[in-house]
């Protein structure tokens, strides 16, 4: 009688402890700590790297898009691109490339390349709606959530310059009427004032590209700037912000456009 009530204890024992038994313990992925980062844009906030503090440039973000098995972003001056990896709450970087454009000042290329070497030292992550985590040997990485292109306000509709920015400069638009027309088939025409545009773009996380863009015709002297500042913010990738009828699309560069939908 006794030996019986023992073995039931025994058998509730070992019930208990299994069920109470760290998950991890029992093998599989380890749990994932908060929101899934993939398919977020994201914008470098502040970071470490072997105990110093990343200095950040103003006009010359650093950003990061995690796919299922790919990582893209911008680091500070060139695109990156690579492959990525999550498991639970690791995440791992690898097989990184990158543009080869310089920039200036010299901070900027500084900063790019101590980001692009801490990225592959990363192992682990933790995120929520507006914040991820990147962590490794000797990096914190700490960055925002971006808002996603306004892609169904931004097609459809065709947007005439207005206005040219730079920084906190404003300069006025001459020549012919310069358009930006951005089509649901992926396909896009425009002008700068005195050359046509043509070609295609794509959604890269927070960003606009141009993987393919043409200029056709010649400029007067007077709109050789014009034209080229056009012609770089399209090119170089850029941000897009719709308000009411204003679109401002700005370059990692800082160099910016400022157009108004067509009445």
């Amino acid at each position: 009688m006794a030996m019986g009530r023992f073995a039931g204890a025994l058998v509730c024992l070992t019930i208990l402890i299994v069920a109470c038994a760290d998950p991890a313990q029992k093998g599989g992925d380890p749990p994932q700590t908060g929101e899934d980062p993939v398919g977020t844009p994201w914008q470098l906030e502040s970071g470490t790297v072997d105990g110093n503090d990343l200095t950040l440039v103003d006009d010359h973000p650093i950003t990061l898009t995690i796919s299922d098995n790919g990582v893209s972003g911008t680091a500070a001056c060139n695109g990156y691109f690579g492959t990525a990896s999550i498991s639970g709450a690791e995440v791992s970087f690898s097989g990184l490339g990158a543009t080869e454009m310089a920039c200036s000042p010299e901070q900027v290329m500084e900063l790019e390349r101590i980001y692009l070497e801490a990225l592959p030292r990363v192992r682990g992550f933790s995120s929520t709606a507006e914040r991820l985590t990147l962590t490794g040997e000797g990096v914190d990485l700490i960055y925002q959530a971006l808002p996603p292109v306004p892609t169904s306000e931004l097609t459809g509709t065709v947007w005439v310059l207005e206005s040219l920015t730079d920084g906190d400069s404003v300069s006025s638009v001459g020549g012919d009427r310069a358009t930006l027309e951005l089509y649901t088939d992926g396909s896009m025409l425009g002008s700068t004032g005195c050359r046509g545009l043509h070609g295609r773009y794509a959604v890269t996380g927070a960003e606009v590209t141009m993987p393919e863009m043409a200029a056709e015709g010649e400029c007067p002297p007077e709109l050789f700037e014009q034209d080229s500042h056009v012609v770089s913010v399209l090119g170089d990738g850029f941000r897009a912000m719709i308000e009411e009828d204003l679109l401002t699309v700005t370059s990692p560069g800082g160099l910016g456009l400022v157009y108004r939908a067509d009445s």
